[in-house]
């Protein structure tokens, strides 16, 4: 048994699960795994208490806090992403028709203005369907992980009491991100979303990143080869997975390894990769998306992201 026990929040999942149930082990340091209601509140715990020593956090929650000074580092492990087509959906009685109507429209998001999701579907508004975002006002049901952060303008909280989902339901606003909604009249306003991001990685390489792993500074600093050791770690647990998804080992699919399943039909590689090289794409156009939207008031460039010993990985 290794001296140093870190405390380490991640989600199990399929190419993460080897490491919480110690068949893949670090070499340096034993896992003591914290099991959390929800990753979101871990996120919050980490960011405004450093709670763990290693946590899963989404991308946009790590980028925005290390632009703060947040005293925690990521390594270039990247342990879930997701298409954000269907991420934005519509009341079909509001008179939208096409992503180009949000203009001049007022627009709830779940939760914070820095919320992942809401980032990426964003960008995909204003790159791939030519919305400009700052003629939208952005309705916020939350408030932020970084409590540093400052909103936009155009971004504002819903009043007390309101909930995005009836105000959708209802007409009052046109249109939402992140919300879930059965309603026969509000549906993605995206048509096909799925096939629409699958489509978007088959024909420019839009794979979006939504969370990567961090590592408090002092540990970092304290314990030279710890990034490199956490890395492989998380490596090997995901290649295990991958080798047995990619043989058809797996038996029923969840819908994640579904996805990673057709990430690998279109691509033919592996559908998780880690490193910034095979990454450095999807990093650079998070950071972009994260300073148009105003979420980082100057440029991170990608070298300032990770822990010395992780860039060329």
């Amino acid at each position: 048994m290794a001296e140093l026990k870190l405390k380490t929040v991640f989600r199990p999942d399929g190419h993460t699960a080897p490491l919480r149930d110690g068949i893949v082990k670090p070499k340096t340091f034993d896992i003591e795994y914290i099991d959390v209601p929800t990753l979101i509140q871990a996120f919050r715990k980490m960011v405004r208490g450093l709670e763990y020593d290693i946590c899963e956090m989404a991308i946009t929650t790590y980028i925005c806090a290390k632009s703060y000074g947040k005293r925690f580092t990521a390594i270039p492990v990247f342990p879930a992403r997701v298409f954000h087509h269907g991420a934005i959906v519509y009341n079909t009685k509001s008179g939208i028709r096409s992503p180009k109507d949000l203009e001049g429209k007022k627009v709830g998001v779940h939760r914070g203005y820095t919320v992942t999701t809401g980032v990426w579907i964003r960008g995909i508004l204003q790159h791939q369907y030519g919305v400009d975002l700052s003629k939208i006002t952005w309705l916020l049901s939350g408030d932020e992980h970084v409590a540093e952060f400052r909103r936009p303008s155009n971004v504002i909280p819903i009043a007390e009491g309101q909930k995005l989902e009836e105000m959708i339901v209802s007409g009052e606003i046109p249109a939402a991100v992140n919300v879930e909604v059965d309603h026969p009249d509000v549906k993605p306003l995206i048509s096909k979303p799925s096939e629409a991001g699958f489509e978007a990685l088959r024909t420019s390489g839009h794979y979006p990143i939504n969370h990567t792993v961090v590592v408090r500074d002092d540990l970092l600093a304290g314990h030279p080869g710890l990034a490199e050791d956490i890395y492989n770690a998380f490596t090997e647990a995901k290649r295990l997975h991958v080798d047995r998804l990619r043989a058809g080992q797996i038996a029923p699919l969840t819908k994640t390894d579904e996805r990673y399943k057709r990430v690998m039909e279109i691509t033919g590689a592996d559908p998780l990769p880690y490193g910034v090289e095979p990454n450095r794409k999807m990093l650079e156009t998070v950071l972009q998306y994260a300073t148009e939207q105003k979420i980082l008031d100057r440029p991170l460039a990608i070298e300032e992201l990770f822990a010395f010993g992780t860039l060329e990985l």
